[in-house]
């Protein structure tokens, strides 16, 4: 409805109309008990987590199987987990995975398949009722399969006839730019290299990803600022750091590798300073599941101090211990601010300074929600700290002011000489496996001169200059019928995106989607006019091609490319490897356009490496680096103390705090994982951790928030988000009392992905605001007045 307001279903809400559109989906069948709510477990890891990985693991495949996958996952002649891109370290032990991580293993090798059979049984609308839980456990995708126009089954068609109706639709095309081609993190350097090339020779720049709706801030933020949109640390820092500091991240279910570190540091004596709305157990205390001497025992104590934030506190906070640190520095001048770093490596510190001291106190403490005495408390941490680390994820970047609220951190880190020396540095925590590789290898709609300059060196030709479009551009192109073609080289589009209502009418606008997978998702259910399903290997499964077995490569947080080399038997003869897929792809839709040897490269993938050792910095010589145990970092000049600005120095900014203006009622509310899941990948239907079992459609609130609204715990409720006149409505959550800062609810996606609004996005970076929506709730089923149009 293009009056701005929707009645957000979204998975797992209660069945609507729209379903014969399969639109996402019915009251789930396991969730129809609702969820119970026991205690917050105290400590990460140990006994419990080694018994939930394994039980995932031999439930989803025989023993002999699945021990053998765990042994060779992140080995350096294994394959790199599917999971997150937390980095190997140097001296691996035998089991070198977490548990989200062997989640992760199990859920890509499962014994389970989704086969033709399975979809002449299931017709498209029946499948749409079932939730995304249900259909990951399907299994694994074994053949191609198209849904033709009017038909609602998925039926089966050779590899050459899927490509020939790709090549169709797309060179039917008025313009390039009516397509769009979007990739998800778990793509490796090779497939993504060979992907941005055609997409390029194909004549758009319109390359969406994944990176869009997670880290796109944290790249804006460091580019501008320090001159390279990745961390300038590496593993080994967090063995030399004094402080660290863990900010909108939970290491615990998203990154647990990170705690092996964290409870090194913690040991040695590191000061871990936490800020986060939630009291999150992973960083609370942990146990190491190979540590048999502290299986037994309260496990170490990661957490010095924990600054419980308001959602979008950070800013303000982040200003206030700068605000403290100069008050140090103007009390005992030359003990805080480093002086001679600032004059020699930064521009822009007097109108910072100037800035930071006009503060007022007053509205720190309003802005964070935490009071001075505690903003002192952390401030104190980092003065005292030669060496501190930053990390943080998505509980920055994901709202308006994210790219600002990055560069306070920067600000901070400036401030104390924190760049270029070791134990020191900016870490942001990518959450998937190769989304730092994808954009190395261009995948980005907006391309720096210098990569077009050498792809148009390397292969003859000339790539589109004008930026193209990312994943916001995208829903509104395909929603207005300016892209007809829509192309996923993994991921769950869907469920990924904001605003899912409008969204899935996007997809069904278009002419074509198509999506390059290994399991069912809702994205194949919401669809164009015609829609594909072609099925490609995993990280586990062996790659041989012409020239003989082959590895991938991918680039983890800090920078290191290394290979990922899979080892067990394909789960069906049908399936081609990612780079395979797209070579045989745009030999069929460019045919004699391009001058490029595409299948010749795809028969030994040191052909592809050789072309991007030719493209791509720093990847010289890389067959033989690749090909040494760990791999090889690339380069970074602010970490080895050269800053890539244009200036040649790095940047202080300065920021006006942007407090979000909340009406008597509304709350502001953020979409967080479970800890049985990764991304939008739902493992099961417990967050262990939070104590919440058997429920997804749950909403945090503060016990007197609840009292506030007259609400119960269990209580079913609706949600309704409200942006810039627009209201969206998402039916059908439990109340669950949680320790969450007043004013503030917390709420799992992609269940709550309907609430946020295609149009709300940070500044610059234009990252979804999924952890800044403002919303209201009122008892299931109440009668509310709604914008005119409005369905309920």
């Amino acid at each position: 409805m293009d009056d701005g307001s929707r009645n957000a279903q979204g998975p797992g809400a209660r069945a609507s109309s729209a379903l014969t559109k399969a639109t996402p989906c019915a009251q789930p069948p396991e969730e129809a008990r609702g969820p119970s709510v026991g205690p917050v477990a105290t400590v990460a890891g140990g006994i419990p987590a080694v018994i939930s990985a394994l039980r995932h693991v031999y439930g989803e495949m025989d023993v002999v199987r699945g021990t053998k996958l765990l042994l060779k996952v992140n080995q350096k002649e294994g394959f790199d987990c599917p999971g997150c891109a937390w980095p190997d370290p140097g001296h691996r032990s035998m089991a070198e995975f977490c548990e989200n991580g062997a989640k992760a293993v199990a859920e890509e090798a499962m014994s389970a398949r989704v086969t033709p059979e399975f979809f002449r049984r299931w017709s498209v609308v029946d499948l749409a009722l079932q939730t995304d839980h249900w259909l990951g456990k399907q299994g694994r995708l074994t053949h191609p399969m198209v849904l033709r126009e009017g038909a609602t089954h998925y039926e089966p068609l050779s590899w050459d006839e899927a490509f020939a109706l790709v090549a169709e639709e797309l060179n039917a095309l008025d313009t390039p730019d009516a397509a769009s081609f979007y990739t998800s993190g778990r793509t490796s350097n090779e497939a993504a290299f060979l992907y941005q090339l055609f997409v390029r020779q194909f004549g758009t720049n319109n390359l969406p990803d994944c990176s869009n709706m997670c880290h796109e801030s944290s790249g804006s933020a460091l580019n501008e600022t320090v001159g390279i949109g990745k961390g300038t640390v590496t593993l080994e820092d967090f063995d030399k750091a004094d402080a660290i500091f863990v900010i909108g991240q939970n290491p615990g279910t998203n990154h647990p590798r990170m705690l092996s570190s964290l409870e090194a540091a913690a040991r040695r004596g590191c000061q871990i300073v936490s800020i986060n709305p939630l009291p999150e157990t992973g960083l609370n205390r942990f146990k190491h599941p190979q540590d048999v001497l502290h299986l037994i025992g309260p496990g170490t104590a990661l957490n010095s101090l924990f600054v419980q934030v308001r959602i979008n506190g950070d800013a303000a906070l982040l200003q206030g211990i700068a605000k403290a640190l100069f008050e140090m520095e103007d009390a005992n001048p030359g003990s805080v601010v480093a002086k001679g770093f600032i004059d020699d490596k930064t521009l822009g510190f007097e109108a910072y300074a100037a800035h930071m001291r006009a503060v007022k106190w007053e509205d720190v403490e309003e802005g964070s929600g935490v009071p001075r005495a505690q903003v002192l408390a952390a401030a104190e941490i980092l003065a005292r700290s030669e060496r501190t680390i930053f990390c943080w994820a998505m509980g920055l970047t994901q709202h308006r002011n994210g790219v600002a609220c990055i560069q306070e951190i920067v600000n901070l880190t400036l401030l104390r000489g924190g760049i270029g020396k070791p134990g020191a540095g900016l870490c942001p925590v990518r959450g998937h496996s190769n989304v730092q590789g994808d954009r190395t290898m261009g995948i980005w709609e907006k391309p720096p001169e210098a990569l077009l300059t050498a792809l148009s060196r390397e292969f003859r030709f000339e790539p589109p200059r004008h930026h193209g479009m990312d994943v916001v551009d995208t829903l509104h192109a395909m929603h207005d019928g300016r892209v007809k073609v829509f192309f996923a080289l993994g991921g769950n589009f869907l469920s990924a995106t904001p605003d899912t209502e409008f969204t899935a009418e996007a997809l069904r606008r278009t002419r074509l989607t198509v999506h390059v997978s290994t399991k069912l998702n809702r994205s194949h259910l919401v669809h164009g006019r015609r829609a594909l399903i072609l099925p490609c290997l995993g990280r586990t499964e062996r790659d041989v091609q012409a020239g003989g077995a082959q590895f991938v490569t991918v680039e983890n947080s800090m920078g290191v490319v290394s290979s990922s080399r899979g080892s067990v038997a394909p789960a069906s003869e049908h399936l081609l490897s990612e780079p395979v897929i797209v070579a045989r792809l745009a030999t069929a839709v460019l045919g004699a356009r391009s001058r490029v040897p595409w299948l010749s490269l795809v028969e030994d993938y040191d052909r592809i490496r050789e072309q991007i050792s030719r493209v791509i910095p720093g990847f010289d010589d890389f067959n033989r680096r690749v090909r040494e145990p760990g791999g090889f970092a690339l380069p970074n000049g602010p970490r080895e103390g050269r800053f890539t600005t244009k200036s040649g120095k790095a940047h202080f900014t300065v920021h006006a705090l942007q407090p979000i203006a909340l009406e008597p009622g509304q709350l502001l509310m953020m979409t967080i994982r479970t800890h049985d899941q990764f991304n939008t990948t739902v493992y099961g239907l417990d967050d262990r951790y939070r104590g919440i079992r058997n429920g997804r459609r749950v909403v945090l609130l503060h016990p007197a928030d609840m009292k506030a609204q007259g609400l119960a715990a269990d209580q079913l409720v609706d949600l309704r988000s409200h942006f810039e006149g627009e209201t969206r409505l998402a039916r059908g959550f439990r109340v669950v009392p949680y320790n969450i800062p007043r004013r503030c609810a917390a709420t799992y996606f992609p269940e709550a992905n309907v609430l946020v609004p295609v149009n709300s996005f940070a500044e610059k970076s234009r990252t979804p605001t999924s952890k800044s929506v403002v919303i209201s709730i009122t008892p299931a089923g109440e009668p509310r007045a709604l914008p005119a149009g409005a369905v309920a």
